[in-house]
């Protein structure tokens, strides 16, 4: 049996990533506060998973170390507007901080891709 079953798909997991932002996000309730915070995060965690289809697509090896690193960037991003959204909506700390975790660990996978191109 092959092992291409258990192989480690970055780019379904990048899509699970902002698709459970955006469910969480969802959950928020929606004011003067949250409204634009809501709206930072999911653009910057939607990136991350855009962004690594363009790096899966690249035409150089320049360009796909170029599109990983906006990858790292916005996981980056992501993680500060989980923060903030923590003190907006302390609430959902459990669920943000899932996230946080997961976004982290997505910040240090694009860093050894970049490291190793």
């Amino acid at each position: 049996m092959s092992n291409n079953k258990n192989k480690y798909d970055l780019e379904e997991r990048t899509n699970k990533f902002g698709s459970d932002v955006v469910i969480l996000c969802k959950e928020i309730k929606q004011d003067a506060v949250t409204r634009p915070l809501i709206s930072q995060l999911i653009r910057s965690a939607t990136s991350i998973g855009a962004n690594y289809c363009e790096a899966d697509g690249a035409e150089s090896k320049k360009d796909f170390k170029h599109k990983v690193g906006i990858c790292k960037k916005e996981s980056k991003e992501t993680k500060h507007w989980l923060k903030i959204m923590q003190t907006a909506v302390p609430e959902q700390k459990e669920k943000l901080d899932s996230l946080y975790q997961e976004a982290k660990e997505l910040t240090l996978i694009f860093s050894a891709i970049i490291n190793k191109t």
